[in-house]
């Protein structure tokens, strides 16, 4: 006689206690918490065996240090990727489109609107504040500088440099961190968590402080939005890029502690409280009215989107 029950209601074979610690309850692979352990540890590994080939190279070839700071940060971005997708296919399961890297017609507009977007939210900081006597302005790179280095050292160089950052950051923080979380507790817990995990990785820059990777779990969910929005990574992407690349290089703040070549040369004179300080504006008030701003522009940007992809898609 033919089995008439549901699936539902069959008895289901009883799992070992390994099982239900390490494997996952509705597919042959393991629970996620394991998977982004894996992961981390993955990462190290591979980060570390790149930068010991680095250490082969022979001494003449790498003769000044912006190179060897170049080929650091692309070994870094290169062993994250490289974890990422390793996980993404043998552990998940899933395939590397699913992280949100599926090429749409709106792909390159996304990453635009994205840089667009954040020229436009750190004009306003800059506005705001020389208006309340915060910055004072003290001229442009090219008085001092030859053009042709502040075109291929503070442009060109920091723009790559800050599409590695945006790139690797947004495809571990939104994409793998993000999604494996919403997969192993739920949406909401995986955009906060995830967004934590991305204020506590910033304590070891330059005038961290718990204020300031406050800052930064706000600026995580401000990115985790525009991934939300679209399904996406581009967006995020393009806006990270454009967050680092337009509040330091372009407007002179610091980047999360960090500072670097910029255009506009000028000097904070405003309260840490509200501009951040030696940190920037992640680490102030300021920071909270520019990502209600430009949530508001993603809002406006996404809203007349009809295709969304499922945050964690079984394929």
């Amino acid at each position: 006689m033919a089995d008439t029950y549901p699936q539902s209601l069959r008895p289901q074979p009883r799992r070992s206690l390994l099982a239900s610690i390490f494997l996952s309850p509705e597919e042959r692979r393991l629970r996620a918490g394991w998977r982004l352990l894996l992961q981390t540890i993955l990462s190290v590994i591979i980060v570390a065996i790149l930068s010991l080939l680095l250490t082969l190279i022979p001494p003449g070839s790498t003769t000044v240090a912006t190179t060897v700071t170049v080929v650091s940060d692309l070994v870094l971005t290169l062993g994250i990727t490289l974890s990422i997708f390793l996980a993404r296919r043998f552990l998940d399961r899933r395939s590397i489109a699913s992280l949100g890297l599926t090429f749409k017609r709106y792909t390159l507009a996304d990453i635009l609107f994205g840089l667009g977007a954040i020229d436009v939210v750190m004009g306003l900081i800059y506005l705001a504040e020389t208006l309340l006597g915060w910055v004072r302005f003290e001229g442009f790179a090219w008085q001092t500088q030859p053009l042709s280095e502040v075109l291929l050292v503070t442009v060109l160089g920091m723009f790559w440099a800050f599409v590695l950052v945006g790139w690797r950051e947004e495809l571990l923080s939104r994409g793998y961190h993000l999604q494996n979380l919403a997969d192993g507790l739920n949406l909401t817990w995986g955009v906060i968590i995830s967004s934590g995990i991305f204020g506590l990785l910033h304590l070891a820059n330059p005038n961290a402080s718990w204020i300031a990777a406050l800052g930064i779990f706000f600026a995580g969910l401000f990115l985790a939005f525009g991934f939300l929005r679209t399904r996406l990574l581009w967006l995020p992407i393009g806006l990270h890029i454009g967050w680092n690349f337009f509040e330091g290089p372009v407007f002179g703040f610091p980047v999360s502690g960090l500072n670097m070549p910029r255009l506009i040369q000028q000097v904070e004179l405003g309260p840490d409280l509200w501009t951040g300080g030696p940190f920037g504006p992640e680490a102030g008030l300021i920071l909270l009215p520019a990502l209600l701003v430009g949530a508001g522009l993603i809002y406006l940007y996404t809203r007349g989107r009809s295709e969304q992809e499922p945050v964690h898609p079984k394929q």
